[in-house]
């Protein structure tokens, strides 16, 4: 490998990790990290004095420009847009970035709320650390102003992240095997046992596939959409396993070895608070590769 490529894939992990929380698509992720190599290659990198700010500069100014196009596109999205995973259990080696927060689906899911130039911001400053400064520099705007979006940005999504305590992964794992059992064999007592009064369910199948347009909330109203779900999956050679995406355990359904769904729950550490569905076929399908792919992996 030339130094050139070489410096590139040195920093390859980190700016797939910005450009995936901008974007939340690894594939969208993918194309951004394809034109930053264009412009990298085209680059005298002899030139520069700081080749990680330079390539992280140009990461974000790509991603940037896809976001507020994607932003235009997901206001006429049919139904709710969740992020796509971009982890399945045997990590791909893109994926061995800050194991924290701000990768999971729900943290990404909150970040939606942000404008595209507060994403940037936020990200860079507080997820990257790079100083106020160096983040005014890569987005080419003063200091006051990048101090401003970093606490817009921190007020909104202090404003509407869940007020719940935090949970570990062993609390959500038990959680969702539980969920997983109550699937497999449908009761409605258990169901509604799993959910908090004001829980949400939120189905992202893109006008593609069956999924609710519109969040539902209350436990009796999940525990009968679920309770109908299961009933329906009996017979129908469907079988569900639980994997690790994005760093939190999430349930895969699949039927005839097609993946039908993928969701991950939000839980206050005794019930369930959230429950996201991802039906879209186009998304699942990706993530179907990947796990396929992670699953062979694990057997060499």
């Amino acid at each position: 490998m030339d130094p050139h490529t070489a410096l590139f894939q040195q920093h390859r992990s980190r700016l797939f990790g910005l450009a995936y929380r901008m974007l939340g698509a690894p594939g969208d992720a993918e194309d951004v990290l394809h034109d930053a190599w264009l412009r990298w290659h085209a680059q005298d990198a002899d030139a520069l004095d700081d080749p990680e700010a330079w390539l992280v500069t140009v990461t974000t100014r790509i991603a940037l420009d896809r976001l507020r196009r994607a932003k235009t596109e997901r206001a006429h999205y049919p139904g709710p847009w969740l992020p796509e995973p971009a982890i399945a259990e045997s990590e791909q080696p893109e994926a061995q970035l800050e194991r924290a927060e701000s990768l999971t689906l729900t943290f990404l899911l909150l970040l939606e709320r942000l404008s595209a130039d507060e994403r940037a911001a936020f990200l860079l400053h507080e997820v990257f650390d790079y100083s106020h400064a160096e983040t005014a520099a890569m987005l080419d705007i003063s200091e006051d102003a990048c101090r401003q979006r970093v606490h817009r940005a921190k007020l909104r999504l202090r404003q509407d992240r869940p007020r719940q305590p935090a949970t570990s992964p062993v609390t959500q794992q038990r959680l969702m095997e539980r969920f997983m059992q109550a699937l497999q064999r449908p009761d409605a007592a258990t169901l509604r046992a799993l959910f908090a009064e004001d829980a949400m369910h939120v189905s992202d199948g893109g006008g593609l596939a069956r999924a609710t347009l519109r969040p539902l909330h209350g436990a009796e109203r999940l525990s009968r959409l679920y309770l109908q779900i299961g009933l329906q999956q009996q017979g129908h050679d469907v079988h569900h396993e639980i994997r690790q995406l994005n760093g939190l355990p999430a349930l895969l359904s699949w039927q005839a070895g097609a993946l039908i769904s993928a969701s991950w729950i939000d839980t206050d550490g005794e019930r369930i608070t959230a429950i996201h569905a991802l039906r879209h076929p186009g998304k699942l399908a990706r993530l179907a590769v990947v796990t396929k792919a992670a699953a062979a992996a694990s057997l060499h």
